[in-house]
């Protein structure tokens, strides 16, 4: 005979069914939604203590307060996961999706770029963000995209960049800095700056800069003061040299591999989580810069100003005459200086 079911017991029995379904429909629900987390690998050569190494973590926190659940952000610091450099071929193999692009990283591949690793072009932050915030700006993007196969989200203020000398010279004119073993990134953009200036350039990882200094392999480096000082490159130097010869932009960009998968509001919280993050190192980084002199001379080096328009003039004249500036769009230069 088969047992009968009570009928008090059914809606215990229904319950229990429902609650059973509704547990499972939740745990396929949960697990589904962690698999679609997106992965952001990020790869800096910037150091802990750097502003634009702290942005990272300003975007990454923008992103679980806006997107949460749905993107896996992963920083990796100190070129520990693809050195300086490398990163746009990882990109484009996919096995990067995030890392911030300097303009001699971009002319590599958009020759056209290779005005904005000139000296001297760009005037200061306000007009850095001027120029890429606006039409010249989207329409070079648009050619990273094409050609790097990369999405520019946002530019930001790396610093202007200055001289750092391991000893102490007397420098007025880009004659003195003959001889002088200057590092320089390896690209050839790197070192036709290196070049303009008057140095001898030696192309070294950034990661190799503090040794360089410190055993004599290189004589100088260059970058922004905050660099200079997060890198702790004042330890093995004497001497700052206000050159201001470059004022230097980095860009946030991102593989299309990843962004083609995006739907349209993920992006515009990627965006946004890439504009938040730029705001605050250039914030951050235009705050430092202003107290830099004053900490390099309580660390007893010496801070010096050559004459900036012998610079200026001779690095200018040395990229008008280059081939660098047969690839530079007509009229873009004018359209930069006239940018206000």
């Amino acid at each position: 005979m088969t047992p009968s079911i009570s009928r008090s017991n059914t809606p215990t029995l229904r319950r229990r069914t429902w609650l059973t379904l509704a547990t499972a429909l939740g745990l396929a629900t949960h697990h589904a939604f962690a698999q679609a987390r997106q992965l952001l690998r990020i790869s800096t050569p910037a150091v802990p203590d750097d502003w634009h190494a702290r942005m990272w973590t300003v975007m990454k926190e923008q992103l679980e307060k806006t997107a949460p659940g749905q993107f896996d952000v992963q920083i990796s610091l100190n070129a520990s996961l693809f050195k300086q450099g490398a990163e746009p071929v990882a990109m484009a193999r996919g096995n990067l999706e995030m890392t911030t692009l300097s303009a001699f990283d971009i002319a590599k591949l958009v020759p056209e770029f290779s005005i904005f690793t000139a000296g001297y072009v760009i005037r200061d932050p306000a007009h850095l963000m001027k120029v890429f915030n606006g039409p010249i700006g989207e329409e070079l993007f648009k050619r990273v995209s094409e050609k790097m196969d990369i999405t520019v989200l946002a530019p930001i203020y790396y610093g202007t960049r200055q001289l750092n000398l391991r000893e102490r010279r007397n420098i007025r004119t880009p004659a003195d800095l003959k001889g002088v073993k200057l590092r320089m990134p390896g690209s050839k953009e790197w070192l036709f700056l290196g070049e303009a200036l008057g140095a001898t350039p030696t192309p070294l990882a950034f990661g190799e800069v503090y040794l360089g200094l410190r055993t004599g392999t290189i004589d100088a480096q260059d970058n922004p003061l905050p660099t200079v000082k997060s890198a702790k490159f004042y330890e093995v130097t004497q001497q700052i040299t206000l050159t201001g010869h470059l004022v230097d932009v980095l860009f946030i960009g991102v593989s299309n591999k990843l962004w083609s998968t995006l739907n349209a509001e993920q992006k515009t919280r990627l965006k946004s989580a890439a504009q938040a993050a730029a705001s605050y190192n250039n914030e951050n980084r235009i705050a430092d810069e202003n107290q830099m002199v004053d900490f390099f001379k309580r660390q007893s080096l010496s801070v010096t100003t050559p004459d900036v328009d012998a610079f200026r003039k001779s690095v200018q004249a040395t990229y008008l005459q280059s081939d660098y500036a047969k690839v530079w769009p007509k009229g873009l230069l004018d359209r930069i200086n006239a940018t206000r």
